[in-house]
């Protein structure tokens, strides 16, 4: 046997211990009688006060009991969840805020990412963002408000100049390859090509590929040239044109190609999100749960018999000694 709320015996015992001073009229103001008021009190009523006091300390006895919530532990319960373990690894740099896709590249995403979070409640999701440097914004975690609230406040801009894809996923995998899950996938989205960093995109595909992480990637932007806006001028705001078509399909498709996942080209808005809703579709691993416990809850026995017992008690203290207004 054990209890869940123990402390709450103490709370039991309080309210015994004042029905037990009324029950006994300590406080009551004394009273004059005249000689022909007083009434012999007979040897019956004694004995029935007594028994009627015995009878509510065992009612109050019983309702402490209760309180404190008696129950038996009997099994652990199996249960199961499905999970993954997902890391997004997103390109900030400055391209990613060329307007082709309106209202901008990295706006874009962000919006259908965190449509995508919301509709896995279950998984752990951690994101690395990745420019000339590389940085983990949050590690793996079960929050969806914390990861939408992350990505939502995603920026551009101090992590340097270049695409750094190789220590990106190198990071990602990192986040990802001491997780117990057995299903780890990395979401991997950029609009440029690997220009600076100390590992190349394959090297470090081959790091995901030695702890059995796919590698989903996406390449975002049109084949049309855009424009980047650079701040405003005495004209209005300036813009900086890039070429369109200028992401490395062929490199994104042989990290996914070699580590188990998928390439995906993104070039609206519509289709980055039919993108991400194909992915949505991933294997899930179950987990077995060991540490439900399955318990016989024994504290509506108590309760009733102690109610029970005070409901007698009060109806015939009423009855037989006649002493409560």
């Amino acid at each position: 046997m054990e209890f869940k709320y123990p402390l709450l015996l103490w709370i039991g015992v309080l309210a015994g211990l004042l029905w037990t001073l009324d029950f006994w009229k300590v406080f009551m103001r004394s009273q004059l009688y005249f000689p022909h008021q007083q009434v012999a009190i007979s040897a019956w009523k004694k004995i029935s006060r007594f028994i009627l006091f015995g009878m509510g300390v065992a009612g109050w006895g019983y309702l402490s009991y209760a309180l404190m919530q008696p129950r038996i532990p009997h099994k652990y319960s199996p249960s199961s969840i499905e999970v993954n373990d997902i890391v997004l690894c997103i390109d900030v740099s400055r391209s990613m805020l060329a307007e082709d896709i309106r209202p901008n590249r990295l706006e874009v995403a962000k919006e259908k990412i965190r449509e995508f979070v919301r509709m896995r409640p279950t998984d752990r999701i951690a994101v690395v963002i990745f420019s000339e440097k590389v940085f983990t914004l949050l590690p793996l975690t079960t929050d969806p408000s914390l990861v939408d609230q992350v990505l939502s406040e995603i920026s551009i801009g101090y992590l340097g100049s270049g695409t750094n894809i190789g220590d990106g996923l190198a990071l990602s995998v990192a986040r990802a390859v001491n997780s117990e899950t057995k299903n780890k996938v990395i979401i991997l989205l950029t609009d440029g090509v690997a220009n600076v960093g100390t590992l190349t995109p394959m090297q470090a595909a081959e790091e995901a590929k030695k702890y059995n992480i796919k590698v989903y990637t996406i390449g975002l932007g049109t084949d049309e040239d855009a424009r980047i806006p650079m701040g405003n001028g005495i004209f209005g705001t300036q813009y900086q044109n890039i070429p369109g078509g200028s992401i490395d399909y062929k490199v994104l498709k042989e990290m996914a190609d070699y580590t188990g996942g998928k390439f995906y080209p993104a070039k609206s808005e519509g289709g980055l999100k039919q993108i991400l809703e194909d992915i949505q579709k991933l294997e899930k691993t179950e987990i077995k749960v060991n540490n439900r416990i399955v318990y016989d809850e024994k504290y509506y026995d108590f309760l009733l018999l102690g109610v029970g017992l005070m409901i007698i008690t009060e109806i015939l203290r009423r009855i037989l000694l006649k002493d409560v207004a």
